[in-house]
């Protein structure tokens, strides 16, 4: 190999290791972004706290089991989450069981497994909690976008969301 080429190859590695970095208009974006997810999550939860007495986790797990195919049973992807975030999840259900929102019933096609179940109490809690929490996300979020702004929020979303799961599956 001549020199010239032993060149051409390690500037090829240098420049395949070397960092990215965002520009100043992806900079801005991010930027945008990072502060929306941050006041968005904030004043959701303050919204549901105040209203409902409910994190931002707790209503959206309660929503998630009031919308299973079974009635109120968590379907079996939401149990076989990894370890972590399993045990987190645990704790939430073990606080939402302490007042009376769910209850823990064992899988009966799969001893291994618990299933967490919306009580009658949880539905109510929800379905009264839901009303202010659909406002503020109509306030904060959906009035101010018009209807070509709002589909191009949701494909942009989508498609990180994708991305993460994508990766996931690689790591996990």
């Amino acid at each position: 190999m001549s020199r010239s080429h032993r060149r051409a190859a390690a500037a090829t590695t240098t420049a395949a290791t070397a960092p990215r970095w965002l520009t100043a208009a992806q900079l801005e974006a991010w930027q945008a972004i990072t502060q929306l997810l941050g006041l968005l999550s904030t004043a959701l939860e303050a919204q549901l706290q105040r209203d409902a007495q409910l994190s931002y986790v707790e209503y959206y797990v309660l929503a998630g089991l009031s919308d299973q195919p079974k009635p109120h049973h968590a379907d079996q992807r939401a149990r076989r989450v990894h370890q972590r975030r399993n045990l987190t999840l645990s704790h939430l259900i073990s606080r939402l069981q302490k007042r009376g929102y769910v209850r823990r019933e064992p899988d009966p096609t799969d001893g291994r497994y618990t299933n967490a179940v919306l009580t009658d109490a949880g539905y109510s809690h929800l379905v009264a909690a839901a009303p202010g929490h659909v406002a503020a996300v109509l306030e904060l979020v959906i009035d101010a976008l018009d209807d070509t702004a709002l589909s191009a929020l949701q494909d942009s979303a989508e498609r990180i969301i994708a991305r993460i799961n994508d990766a996931r599956a690689v790591s996990g």
